[in-house]
């Protein structure tokens, strides 16, 4: 009987042969390369930054004769930055600086002199430099009609007329002494007051015949007072800074709001109540 062995290695002979066979017909076919891809170029524009919105409650402490015209200020200030308060503090100057050495909370301070904003930096109580924001000129107070018909600076040397001027370091009464010293008029005042508006008042309650005052305190006031001018050769410019308290825990809010007394719709509040432009 015979046996047949099985061919086991004829599958993988066959294999081999088509393989090689099959090699130059490879060869032959060119596999097909890619063009070459100019990359891309994504242009991105810079992000655009919002200014963060200036909110918080904000303390203005302010020179009295400023009082209408930071009033209307703060309103607009307030109507163009919802998230915003202003708290605003009138008096004289010189009692701001007072206050603000003895830690009163103030973010602001606006002066109608440059000597008492100047004791505060010597203090190092500022935060950055002042702004100068606005002028003002003085003229001579008189109760509705002028009973005692003052004309001018002379005539406040007349016994019978009651003079009230401002104290010493407040701004109103260091310009009026200026002027009386430049038209050579000696005057003994019966009142010094610390801020301009005890003057407007007392003369048009007629306490005092006549004072030295800001032009813009008559204007305002001038249906219970008159004034009666100085002339530009014995008057003075008042220049007002405005700076940032040092420490003040709302200095976007600072800085926003003393750059909206230099801006064209703050310039106009003051012209409207009669401060000069600056130049």
């Amino acid at each position: 009987m015979r046996y047949y062995r099985p061919l086991v290695a004829a599958p993988v002979l066959l294999a081999t042969i088509l393989f090689s066979i099959s090699q130059p017909a490879l060869a032959a076919v060119k596999r097909p390369t890619r063009a070459a891809v100019a990359p891309r170029t994504t242009t991105v524009a810079p992000p655009t930054t919002k200014p963060a919105p200036v909110t918080g409650l904000l303390t203005v402490f302010a020179a009295a004769s400023l009082s209408a015209a930071f009033t209307e200020m703060a309103n607009d200030f307030e109507r163009a930055n919802r998230g915003v308060k202003v708290t605003l503090n009138f008096a004289g100057s010189s009692t701001l600086v007072t206050q603000v050495q003895n830690g009163a909370p103030a973010d602001v301070f606006a002066s109608a002199d440059m000597a008492n904003m100047d004791k505060l930096a010597n203090a190092k109580l500022l935060d950055g430099a002042p702004l100068l924001f606005t002028r003002n000129t003085l003229e001579i107070v008189v109760p509705k009609g002028n009973p005692l018909r003052v004309k001018g600076l002379a005539d406040l040397a007349r016994p019978e007329v009651f003079v009230g001027l401002g104290a010493p370091g407040v701004p109103a009464g260091d310009y009026a002494r200026q002027i009386l010293a430049r038209a050579g008029v000696e005057v003994k005042p019966k009142s010094l007051e610390t801020n301009v508006k005890s003057i407007v008042n007392k003369a048009a309650l007629r306490e005092l015949d006549a004072g030295i005052v800001y032009v813009t305190d008559v204007d305002f006031d001038d249906y219970r007072t008159d004034g009666v001018v100085i002339t530009s050769e014995q008057n003075i410019i008042a220049t007002y800074p405005i700076a940032a308290v040092a420490g003040n825990p709302h200095r976007a809010a600072a800085n926003a709001f003393m750059d909206f007394t230099v801006s064209a719709p703050g310039q106009a509040i003051l012209a409207k109540y009669k401060f000069l432009a600056l130049k």
